[in-house]
């Protein structure tokens, strides 16, 4: 988390919490939990992979065959997750 100092529950937010029924709080918890998971898929799509090739090409070590198999695992494991959220 950038902001770990940063205050999330403020003095206004504590108590209309603490006045919501059971209905109102899961709709909250929803709320919150749709906006932590649509920053999650945000930042999941912002791999640039040309620049992460040419990055990976520049270890030592790593050839082209040798890169060729290090990026076929990384869009498996990627491209699965995009692929099954209709990314």
């Amino acid at each position: 988390m950038d902001n770990e100092n940063e205050e999330l529950v403020n003095r206004s937010l504590y108590k209309r919490i603490k006045s919501m029924n059971r209905a109102e709080m899961e709709n909250f918890v929803r709320n919150v939990f749709n906006q932590g998971y649509e920053r999650a898929e945000e930042e999941t799509h912002s791999i640039d992979y040309d620049s992460l090739r040419a990055d990976l090409s520049r270890i030592k070590g790593i050839g082209e065959s040798r890169l060729n198999e290090i990026m076929t695992v990384i869009d498996k494991h990627i491209g699965n997750n995009i692929d099954d959220k209709g990314g």
